[in-house]
């Protein structure tokens, strides 16, 4: 089967166009023919060889899918040959096909077309097992996204108005601003223009943010510990600032606050499954509903995968970038 393949580590060059051998069910697996593939940040860093796929995963880079189920194994129930789903991946999404756990494999929402289905994933399951199972957002709460133009930042505006908090959000261009805002952030912050942590300070009174979904890292700790509210909860799944930071203690135990560090693909099936259970029950409802969808910026057909990449480390994407098969 055709499937991207790197030539080592390092920039878009290494991205080519092979062929490696067909993904064979094992008896808890499906085959998906794959119609479209989501572009992650993490496959960038994964194609410079600072992300490696975690034991047993395929090495070909990839985080999620959508597709037709062409083959099952042996013990599989409930899905059948020729079901549409979408799935979670470790890896190996940039490819024709790709062999699955069933835990990780979900329905395609209803009235949701097959190739958005690949921007659902890993997106959804990220904001929704951090914003909701560890940080617990309440209704009425405020949500702090930091890169809500993104396509985790704008699944998790959606999901953070469509559950009753107030959120706000950090982006670097007035487009940005703009694009937050209509999918419902009530203050959007162009962190190149102004002191986003004093900004977060005004529009709540100095009350802070509730929850903090931080994907910058290092570079954001002090801001976010200034920032968070009584009880407030900050989860940080990205380190695009930096891994190390200085960390205001006292500031921290005065706000009676926590700090979560979480990731996603090391988790085991059974986790994923939890997570991906609890999405279909709590947010396909709201996309069926067309209260949250899925924010398609472009999509590219596979051997133009080097474009793809260089179109989201430009930072100029509002939503998700998918591949096409």
């Amino acid at each position: 089967m055709r499937a991207v393949v790197c030539e080592g580590a390092g920039g878009i060059e290494v991205l080519t166009i092979g062929e490696i051998e067909d993904p064979q069910p094992a008896v808890d697996e499906v085959v998906i023919d794959v119609v479209a593939a989501g572009v992650n940040r993490a496959d960038l860093m994964q194609r410079q060889g600072f992300y490696p796929p975690p034991p047993g995963a395929p090495g070909t880079i990839g985080l999620e899918v959508s597709g037709t189920i062409s083959a099952v194994g042996a013990d599989v129930e409930g899905w059948s040959v020729g079901d549409e789903c979408c799935a979670l991946l470790a890896g190996g999404g940039y490819a024709e096909k790709v062999a699955v756990p069933v835990p990780q494999v979900m329905p395609v929402p209803d009235g949701l077309d097959l190739v958005s289905a690949a921007a659902l994933p890993e997106v959804v399951a990220t904001v929704w097992s951090n914003v909701f199972m560890t940080a617990h957002l309440k209704s009425g709460e405020t949500l702090l996204v930091h890169g809500g133009s993104s396509g985790i930042g704008s699944m998790a505006i959606q999901l953070g108005v469509a559950h009753g908090a107030r959120v706000l959000t950090t982006v670097g261009s007035i487009d940005k601003m703009e694009f937050c805002t209509r999918l419902g952030a009530d203050v959007a912050i162009n962190y190149k223009e102004a002191e986003w942590a004093s900004v977060v300070q005004e529009a709540t009174g100095n009350a802070g943010a509730d929850v903090i979904l931080d994907i910058v890292g290092a570079k954001y700790l002090t801001d976010n510990v200034k920032t968070l509210a009584y009880d407030g909860r900050l989860v940080v799944i990205g380190m695009q600032g930096g891994t190390k930071g200085e960390l205001d203690l006292g500031r921290l135990m005065s706000r009676r606050g926590s700090i979560t560090g979480t990731g996603l693909r090391v988790r085991s099936v059974a986790e994923k499954g939890r997570i991906l259970a609890e999405v279909v029950g709590h947010v396909w409802p709201l996309i069926a509903e067309k209260k949250v969808r899925p924010i398609v910026h472009a999509t590219y057909p596979l051997a133009e995968v080097a474009r793809a990449h260089q179109d989201l480390e430009q930072s100029n994407h509002l939503g998700k970038i998918l591949l096409t098969l």
